[in-house]
């Protein structure tokens, strides 16, 4: 298994792509550490130790990650904001950018010490397609916050390349996750609003979670060694053009 004899920390693993990154390296040998800031959820997470957590609030998520001492950190905590900016609230703003950005930078901070004790770590940072990559409609501060998120993964990997600690983001498409379906239904037209996410992918349809599992999977393990610094679009197509 390629994950044996690895300690995960993973956020936000009660559902949707987290949910499926804790199955997938629990089946690759991992011991997993499952987090979400719903207890009831990480009761479906089988085979990990779970942990209600809210990523935002520093002191907890910094002990918690400082006591368990990942080799891999999985930050997959987020939230997807709708609306333009003429839309956007104050609030609004700085939620998302204390759930999307702050508290990857708090977790990271927390577990670097440890990894740059042992000379070797994975740091995954799920940010999205809809980034500095390519823009969406309706996606202002959620847009701006996952290039926020893919400034902070490049930052990280080069001030630590040299000791042995890799920082990759992830950035999905439009993904079949509870979050998605949440969305959908908020429009008032769950069945045209999903025909219309669909029309954009050119794939003709959406990812799964499992998908982008398969490639935390990657990042995480001795596989991927040599990659750091990077980020890995996952969005079938939808960005190509």
């Amino acid at each position: 298994m390629r994950l044996s004899g690895k300690k995960v920390f993973i956020t936000a693993a009660g559902q949707g792509i987290g949910f499926s990154i804790a199955e997938a390296y629990i089946r690759e040998g991992a011991t997993v550490l499952a987090t979400d800031i719903n207890k009831n959820l990480l009761e479906s997470v089988k085979g990990a130790e779970v942990l209600e957590l809210d990523v935002t609030k520093k002191l907890e998520l910094s002990a918690a990650i400082k006591e368990w001492k990942p080799d891999i950190l999985v930050n997959c905590a987020g939230v997807v904001h709708a609306g333009s900016i003429l839309q956007a609230t104050d609030e609004d703003f700085d939620f998302a950018v204390s759930l999307n950005m702050k508290a990857m930078f708090h977790s990271i901070k927390a577990a670097l010490p440890f990894m740059r004790e042992n000379k070797s770590g994975s740091i995954i940072n799920v940010a999205s397609v809809v980034s500095s990559i390519i823009a969406a409609p309706n996606r202002f501060i959620y847009g701006m916050t996952k290039a926020g998120v893919i400034g902070l993964t490049k930052s990280v990997s080069i001030e630590y390349v040299a000791e042995g600690i890799r920082c990759n983001s992830i950035c999905p498409g439009t993904v079949d996750t509870p979050s998605l379906h949440e969305r959908l239904k908020a429009t008032g037209d769950y069945k045209n609003a999903m025909k219309a996410f669909v029309a954009r992918q050119p794939m003709g349809r959406v990812g799964s979670p499992e998908e982008i599992a398969a490639l935390a999977i990657y990042l995480g393990s001795d596989e991927s060694v040599f990659t750091t610094g990077q980020n890995h679009v996952v969005d079938g197509g939808w960005s190509v053009g």
